[in-house]
């Protein structure tokens, strides 16, 4: 069978934290690198329109549980980093190594790529300021979080973060994506992909709709980063039936109080926070742009408080939640809360209201429940083995989906840190081969060499 033409040497499907890296880093050691990306490329403007289609379409970004909780998700390039907070916690590195995966090197290497240090006091709203220090007047393990914010990009009383910073304040994955592209990749655009073309067992290729049309690529490595609902469902066409079941979704709530002399409200959100992690619970200050908290606070019948967006401090509450559910075959997330994941919502709620109490807040009230971080639905140790390799050869994974068990935090950092270990492996795999492959090659040189070297006596006695 005539084999098909492979025009690189890998394809990522989905540019998020992991698919960017991996790009970025297969490129700049000379690969040649095809990014299928589902979204758009636009520019980042940092409002609320240019946002929508990328991360508010219902049914798209947007998929509502059977409790009528949206999972929220980006589609663009940079995936989810485009509407994040960019917190940058540190990576579970103590639990992943029960799995087989040290990423301890990557997770330092990674500072040079990106920035990680908490807020400068210049950049510390006068909201999460209020919540720190309320906070740690009662005794709280409060602090400033570590951010990917180069602070002097930075504008005072902005609240763009989740809308993509236009400034460049903030990193997100289109950066890793940019300079895989000024290092020979090749990015498509609205590409959707289908499915992974598997041939005896080995990756060979993927397809994927583009513009209606229906496209094959080939390359002889294929890192499928689509996220924890996309790469499930990708794997699951390619013969992978078992993926997207039994994840975590991360579930959160916010809670609200009104303080007097607090101002606009506007800032960084996730500047300062509280880990119980223990409990699985995470409390942190939470701006966040005024069309967002009025569809907020109208889904709990909050009319009067979603128009009055002065001296407001939200405190947002996520949870570790327990594993369960299912991804539906057309993207639909159920899974249900358990009651140990609203015991912790509500644990969480409780410390909030004492903390905004201690800064003299009122009008104190909690919002509907919100889910982000899809993910372990590609499970390392189940789906993908400790270099994030699955079933198939020349098959990878590398996203939120292949995290072996919940953790409860924002994992960009150590999506980043994931991807470099798997470019590590990808090139020291492709070096073993070359050098098979070299060493085949002066194996018959020195065969044929021995051969004429014994004829030749042979040839002469004959003559």
């Amino acid at each position: 069978m005539k084999q098909p033409k492979t025009d690189f040497d890998a394809i990522v499907v989905g540019s998020g934290p992991g698919g960017a890296t991996v790009a970025m880093d297969l490129s700049k050691s000379g690969k040649k690198v095809l990014i299928l990306e589902r979204g758009d490329n636009d520019p980042k403007k940092g409002t609320f329109f240019s946002t929508l289609p990328r991360a508010f379409i219902p049914g798209k970004n947007v998929v509502m549980t059977s409790q009528a909780i949206p999972v929220v998700r980006a589609i663009t390039t940079g995936g989810s980093s485009m509407i994040f907070c960019g917190t940058a916690f540190d990576p579970p590195v103590e639990m992943l190594k029960n799995y087989g995966v040290d990423i301890s090197a990557e997770t330092e290497e990674m500072r040079q790529d990106v920035p990680i240090n908490p807020l400068p006091d210049e950049l510390m709203g006068a909201g999460p300021q209020a919540f720190l220090n309320s906070a740690q007047d009662m005794g709280y393990d409060a602090h400033k979080l570590n951010h990917f914010i180069y602070p002097t990009k930075c504008k005072l009383n902005c609240q763009r973060c989740m809308y993509g910073c236009p400034y460049g304040a903030k990193w997100d994955a289109r950066s890793f994506v940019d300079k895989a592209l000024e290092n020979g990749a090749k990015m498509i655009n609205y590409a959707k992909v289908e499915k992974v073309i598997i041939e005896n067992k080995k990756a060979i290729g993927v397809e994927y709709k583009h513009n209606k049309e229906i496209y094959r690529a080939y390359a002889p490595k294929i890192i499928v980063a689509a996220g924890g609902i996309g790469s499930p469902l990708i794997l699951r066409q390619s013969g992978m039936r078992s993926a997207g079941y039994d994840f975590f979704f991360d579930p959160l709530v916010f809670v609200y109080g009104k303080i007097k002399g607090l101002g606009s409200g506007k800032s960084i959100p996730m500047s300062a926070g509280v880990h119980f992690e223990e409990d699985g619970i995470m409390m942190t200050d939470f701006n966040m742009p005024h069309l967002q908290k009025i569809a907020f606070d109208l889904q709990v019948l909050k009319v009067k408080q979603a128009f009055s967006y002065a001296d407001t401090l939200p405190i947002m509450i996520k949870v570790r939640d327990e594993l369960g559910g299912a991804v539906s075959n057309n993207g639909w997330v159920n899974k249900p809360l358990t009651k140990n994941d609203k015991l912790k919502l509500d644990k969480g709620s409780e410390h909030a209201k004492r903390i905004l109490t201690n800064a003299g807040a009122t009008d104190i009230y909690r919002s509907w429940k919100v889910a982000a971080h899809p993910g372990g639905t590609v499970k390392i140790g189940e789906h993908v083995d400790s270099n994030l390799k699955t079933k198939f050869d020349n098959l990878y994974v590398c996203d939120c989906s292949v995290m072996p068990q919940e953790w409860g935090v924002p994992p960009t950092r150590t999506l980043i840190a994931m991807a470099k270990r798997l470019v590590k492996h990808l090139m020291a795999q492709d070096q073993d081969q070359d050098q098979g492959q070299a060493t085949k090659k002066e194996d018959l040189v020195l065969a044929v060499s021995n051969q004429e070297t014994t004829e030749t006596p042979l040839a002469a006695a004959a003559s």
